[in-house]
């Protein structure tokens, strides 16, 4: 194994605990939230109007991130409504609590929270988000066994996972270059990760198999624009867990080689003006106990 290798994958395994990732992309998060935000809040909102919160429901996001998504459900609960946004790093707790703040809104609480394991009691919410979170979790399945015990009965779920890789190029492009020069290994496919439920068949099951009525999915595009590579470098940086950790396990002129193959990729979605706009696809899913 080369140094790079070892460099890299040490500093992977070191922090292979997938709470320990997210609170270490937390603050890149933070930075960042205006911009995914301005991206995908069609995708946050069509799960909201999905879910279709009423005055005075309580309504549960998992994986809530810095927020959005759920704060897009709490101003419709009124006050006698209650948003519970979770994370299972508390450092992303912070940052939506940080931003609830700005927003001055007033009905919402916020707790750390593992997706399998809900400190809720049974039947105790009306409604579940989950804005590309389920993907992530080591067991899928007891995360949607969970999301159905904590659900009222007709409750329902609105949540949102990526299509397959392939159909998502502004998420493969740095892995992808990483393993092409062997400072990876390739993952197992079921490992938790962003296409990791990209086959519609497979989420089916897995939300049919936990309780759930079957459930509606829909395609939903989702496109991501950079002025320039460096700032789609600088933005992903930010927010991917396997960049941030390669930037410091590997020396400038390997990480000159990731940039050229992660620039050869993305050649294709250079727009007019000279910047990208990089394609993606995702699921929205809406099941009902």
């Amino acid at each position: 194994m080369k140094p790079e290798q070892s460099s890299l994958a040490e500093r992977l395994t070191r922090t292979s605990g997938l709470p320990a990732q997210w609170s270490a992309v937390a603050p890149g998060w933070a930075r960042r939230r205006a911009y995914v935000w301005a991206a995908s809040h069609h995708v946050g909102e069509q799960m909201v109007d999905a879910l279709d919160p009423q005055l005075g429901e309580t309504i549960l996001e998992l994986a809530a991130g810095p927020g959005d998504t759920g704060f897009a459900a709490a101003v419709r609960l009124g006050t006698d409504g209650r948003l519970i946004s979770t994370d299972v790093a508390p450092e992303m707790v912070a940052a939506a609590e940080e931003r609830g703040r700005e927003l001055g809104l007033a009905n919402v609480e916020y707790r750390v929270v593992d997706a399998q394991e809900i400190d809720l009691s049974d039947e105790s919410v009306d409604g579940v988000l989950c804005r590309w979170g389920y993907m992530l979790v080591r067991d899928p399945a007891k995360a949607f066994t969970e999301t159905f015990r904590v659900l009222r009965s007709g409750g329902r779920v609105a949540f949102v996972v990526w299509a397959e890789a392939d159909a998502n190029p502004w998420g493969t492009a740095v892995g992808r270059a990483l393993l092409g020069l062997g400072l990876i290994e390739r993952p197992d496919p079921d490992a938790p990760g962003p296409f990791r439920l990209g086959d519609p068949g497979r989420v089916r099951e897995l939300v049919r198999d936990s309780g759930f009525e079957d459930p509606e999915i829909e395609n939903v595009p989702v496109t991501w624009r950079h002025e320039s590579l460096d700032d789609y470098w600088a933005v992903t940086a930010d927010l991917s867990f396997l960049l941030s950790t390669a930037l410091d396990a590997v020396d400038s002129a390997v990480i000159s080689q990731v940039r050229s193959r992660v620039a050869e990729a993305l050649l294709p979605y250079t727009d007019a003006e000279g910047g990208l706009a990089i394609p993606g696809l995702c699921r929205s899913v809406l099941a009902r106990k």
